[in-house]
């Protein structure tokens, strides 16, 4: 090979005046004949230096002995090689030899030409090439952090020229609070010897928005292991920051859309999770229809037919924005309005498929706003330029609509925007929806409540009354727990208390069934033994068509009631329980007691006697009533909650109302772990003037004279215009009592919001009506009662029975006047 043939330039003629090349002519010995510029860059030697020595003394101590031969013998070939420079370091070549027939002034024969290419350098440009070529920003600071180093991504990013960032940290190339984050990481990598990583989201001067980075912090350490420097590289995170973010976002909708059952608590969720995540303003609307529970107004429209087109009324439920107050909106939560049948949003409602403004469009323009003046104002006013209409569906109905709006995000939604927002609309419309069903199962159950449960105590002279009753399912509102209170003959009244097993509808039915046998049986003045015995075959007895479905458990019909009779002229009260707990009774003088009641079994398993009691009460006495979820816990020992109730009682506030909150209060600092029932009956007594008892012979002279004692406490009474009504009915009954009764006849008027009359006999006999012909002497005497009463009717005692009628005052007079 001819040096000429090479791509180097000469000095003066000659193969060895290269500028680039390092080029060594050797003769025929191996001496140096010729040695160029390159050369001389390379070792350090110069031409003098060099030329005249052999070219065995410039290789590098401990090279091989077949190198040696090979650089001062006469082969052609090429072989890497370590030189020595003349500083002393060793310099790795690749040594390619020649043949040359140049001749020099001292030989005419052949000679060699070395050409000597230096491995390290290669190496080193491949090491610049890759640093500067790097696709990611990198950069090499010494151990102040300061740049000494960039490539030129790093540049493009900054948009700045490496000698404009180069001397400077981080924090400043970069700045802000994101800055400092990376300069603190560095630090820490550089002080530990650890590697560091860092997630970091800044926004660069080649960049409108901020985005998404991932930093890498290298020590850079000698062959000691010390740091000399450091090594930072920054990746493009943003496409796995977004699927990341809107991976948190789905997940966070999950979570939180749907915490409650209300319909706006969920939808106002919905809103707020998707502020700033999606939009900068998202609105909810439900359709009219949806909310009052009719007919679904849109179903999904079948292909190949014309969608309808009408108006549509929908209520704003919910709203949301970026900006406190939501100025842009047009409606407040809770106000209708009317979309018109051409816009967007009946489209989508008529399709079910979404809508957007397509990207770069005109706001004002679009057919989103233009429909209604104070939306393009709004659109105007706070710059609103990119929109996405999403139907809210679940279960194959359309509930709404979602709109979600763009004025501080500059860029325009796009199709994953739209995608993520259906995917997140379409969960939250199943939470939407279970919310509505449940706000619909919860009007049924708290009408059912409604006409179960006693909306006030009915207005009557024994007792003062006041209760409450306090589900465990506060979210259904109904239970199996109730407690009545029944106005009977005689100013008399009962006082009932139960308890049916389980809670919810099922139970809330049973209680119903329960309370309304109660009453039944309490208007044919049945004694409280032998009602709970009559109320014990009804829950043990199945209703016709009540069985289970198939795989349906078998419900539980079990039962506890407490009930009580107490008459206010006798101040006595008669009372019976199965299996519920025994009342109290706070006296006027602060006692409280529990009144020994003789337990029963529970109702519904039948076959067993119940026995009652009879106790005198003290006028002004606090009978209570309540079920055993009042004291009842599952870790509470159950006579501390006695002792408790009863001391409650104790320091209960005068009012009846009052009282029972204070009970409430101190039994219940939490929620209730048990339906509640609870009845409070404070006990007033007759005075003796507005009670008149004789006792009759059974003598058919003893009507007159039943008239003339009637006569007389009228008279008394101030009830002169009431006299002739009350002489009909006394002389029928007395009458009755003559001719079909034995023994003494008693007669009683009482005098209270009523006139009561009663006639007691020793037979067990009990009259009906009958319809009396036209030639019967008898038989139209209750027909005549019935007909100058309010009320009538018949009740046993343990001698007999009573027969009374109840007649209604004049409107001046009354247990006042009295």
């Amino acid at each position: 090979m001819n040096p000429r043939d090479s791509d180097t330039e000469w000095n003066r003629p000659g193969p060895l005046e290269t500028r680039h090349t390092a080029t060594v002519l050797l003769d025929e010995t191996g001496e140096v004949v010729a040695w160029s510029p390159g050369a001389s860059r390379l070792l350090g030697y110069s031409a003098a230096e060099a030329e005249g020595r052999s070219a065995e003394i410039l290789l590098a101590a401990g090279e091989s002995e077949a190198v040696r031969r090979f650089v001062v013998g006469t082969e052609a070939g090429a072989m890497t090689a370590v030189l020595r420079g003349k500083d002393g370091q060793s310099v790795t070549v690749e040594l390619v030899a020649t043949p040359s027939h140049e001749r020099s002034a001292r030989s005419a024969s052949g000679h060699r030409l070395l050409v000597l290419t230096p491995l390290m350098d290669t190496r080193r440009e491949l090491l610049e090439w890759s640093f500067d070529q790097f696709p990611f920003i990198a950069g090499i600071t010494d151990l102040d952090l300061r740049y000494i180093r960039l490539n030129k991504e790093a540049g493009k990013a900054f948009q700045a020229t490496e000698a404009d960032l180069v001397g400077r940290t981080t924090a400043e190339n970069v700045g802000g609070p994101e800055g400092d984050r990376i300069q603190q990481a560095m630090r820490l990598a550089r002080d530990t010897g650890e590697s560091a990583s860092l997630d970091i989201y800044v926004k660069l001067p080649n960049e409108q928005l901020g985005y998404a980075w991932q930093g890498h912090f290298v020590p850079l350490k000698d062959a000691r292991g010390r740091v000399r420097g450091m090594y930072a590289v920054g990746l493009d995170a943003g496409v796995q920051h977004l699927a990341r973010e809107r991976l948190a976002l789905l997940n966070q909708a999950s979570t939180t859309v749907g915490s409650t059952l209300d319909v706006a608590r969920t939808a106002q969720e919905l809103a707020e999770v998707l502020v700033p995540g999606i939009a900068d303003f998202v609105t909810v609307d439900l359709l009219e229809s949806v909310l009052t529970d009719e007919e679904p107004e849109f179903l999904p429209v079948e292909p190949g037919f014309p969608p309808p087109s009408r108006e549509v009324t929908m209520r704003r439920m919910a709203q949301h924005s970026v900006w406190e107050g939501a100025p842009e909106a047009v409606l407040n939560p809770g106000d209708v309005d009317v979309y018109p049948s051409d816009g967007p949003h009946v489209r989508v409602l008529v399709t079910g498929e979404s809508y957007m403004v397509p990207p770069g469009s005109d706001a004002s323009s679009m057919d989103w706003v233009n429909f209604s003046e104070r939306r393009m104002a709004s659109t105007r006013a706070f710059g609103l330029h990119s929109a996405m209409i999403v139907p809210l569906r679940a279960r194959g109905t359309l509930l709404g609509l979602a709109v979600f709006i763009r004025h501080q995000k500059p860029e325009d939604f796009d199709s994953d925007d739209l995608l993520l927002a259906e995917e997140i609309t379409t969960r939250a419309a199943v939470s939407l929806d279970n919310a509505l069903r449940f706000t619909r199962q919860r009007a049924t159950a708290l009408a059912l409540q409604h006409s179960l449960l006693p909306q006030r105590l009915p207005e009557q002279t024994a007792v003062e009354a006041a209760g409450r009753y306090l589900p465990a399912d506060t979210k259904a509102g109904v239970g199996g727990d109730w407690y009545d209170l029944i106005p009977l003959s005689g100013a008399r009244v009962a006082l009932v208390v139960g308890d049916v097993v389980g809670h919810g509808l099922r139970a809330s039915a049973t209680m119903g069934r329960l309370r309304t046998a109660v009453r039944t049986l309490s208007d044919i003045e049945m004694p409280p033994d032998e009602l709970l015995a009559q109320l014990d075959v009804i829950v043990g007895r199945p209703i016709a068509g009540e069985s289970p479905a198939e795989g349906e458990p078998e419900a539980d019909t079990g039962a506890s009631c407490l009930y009580a009779v107490y008459d206010p002229v006798s101040r006595r009260c008669t009372l019976a329980r199965a299996g519920h707990p025994p009342p109290l009774l706070a006296y006027p003088d602060g006692r409280v007691e529990s009144v020994a009641v003789p337990v029963g079994p529970p109702l519904g398993l039948g076959g067993f006697p119940f026995e009652s009691v009879e106790v005198e009460l003290p006028e002004d006495s606090l009978l209570v009533l309540y079920t055993d979820g009042l004291i009842r816990t599952r870790d509470g020992d159950l006579d501390e909650r006695r002792e408790m109730l009863r001391r409650s009682l104790i320091d209960a506030p005068g009012s009846l109302e009052g009282a029972c909150d204070a009970v409430l209060r101190t039994m219940l600092p939490d929620r209730a772990e048990d339906d509640i029932a609870l009845l409070l009956a404070r006990t007033r007594s007759l005075d003796c003037d507005q009670v008149a008892t004789w006792e009759l012979p059974m003598d058919p002279e003893a009507v007159a004279e039943a008239r003339d004692l009637t006569t007389r406490q009228l008279s008394d009474w101030g009830l002169e215009e009431a006299t002739f009504t009350t002489e009909l009915i006394v002389s029928e009954l007395v009458t009755n009592a003559i001719r079909y009764a034995s023994g003494p006849i008693g007669l009683r008027l009482i005098l209270q919001d009523t006139l009561i009359c009663e006639v007691a006999d020793s037979s067990d006999t009990y009259p009906h009506l009958r319809q009396a012909r036209i030639y019967d002497e008898g038989g139209r005497g209750l027909m005549l009662v019935a007909q100058l009463s309010e009320r009538w009717g018949t009740r046993p005692t343990s001698s007999g029975k009573i027969i009374w009628a109840d007649q209604s005052l004049p409107p001046r007079v009354g247990r006042s006047a009295a």
